[in-house]
């Protein structure tokens, strides 16, 4: 009988919604079990989402750090006085370079790495930084290389690149089947889609 290969590895990509709700759930399942989950948010910086407030009360078994441009009227969205106007502003700045986020991200996620400080360590949205040429999917695999043993790494983006693919023990595609927000028109919800 062939030996079961403990996953280590997991991706979550597609053109569908739950990405980064799918590595969410797994960091909390990880925290509450008082083991410590790192999230690394590439190009993120809204500081309104409702993982942000789950991740403090669960220190320090999670830590969400984002590297993105904030959004000016984050703080009006985060109390519900207003709603994102969608005005693109935050991904216009977060895929400039000149701001360095992505391979801050990356050189943050290094750091958790090298140290092994993380049982599991999700690197949300990085596809979109590779898709941008902010950072190399070499510098990716890289830190997959220097992976401590007992860590398990969990990718999340659309069209994530087929390298981390094929390293990955577990892929799993989001496809829209149906879904109300881009179908209908409707906007996200505070405390349900953020």
């Amino acid at each position: 009988m062939m030996a079961i290969k403990e996953p280590k590895i997991y991706v979550f990509t597609g053109s569908g919604k739950g990405k980064t709700t799918a590595a969410l759930g797994m960091a909390l399942q990880t925290a509450l079990i008082e083991r410590r989950a790192v999230i690394v948010q590439f190009l993120k910086g809204g500081g309104y989402t409702g993982e942000l407030y789950a991740a403090a009360w669960l220190a320090p078994y999670l830590e969400i750090k984002q590297f993105g441009y904030g959004c000016p009227i984050g703080e009006e969205i985060r109390t519900g006085r207003l709603k994102c106007t969608k005005c693109g502003l935050c991904f216009r700045e977060n895929r400039n370079p000149v701001h360095q986020f992505a391979p801050q991200a990356l050189a943050f996620a290094a750091r958790i790495i090298a140290g092994g400080q993380a049982d599991l360590l999700v690197l949300d949205e990085v596809s979109h930084a590779i898709k941008h040429n902010l950072i190399r999917a070499e510098a990716v695999l890289e830190l997959v290389r220097q992976r401590p043993p007992h860590m398990t790494l969990v990718f999340t983006g659309r069209s994530m690149p087929e390298t981390l693919r094929e390293i990955a023990d577990c892929v799993t595609e989001c496809y829209p089947v149906k879904h109300p927000l881009p179908l209908q028109g409707i906007d996200a919800r505070h405390g349900i889609e953020y």
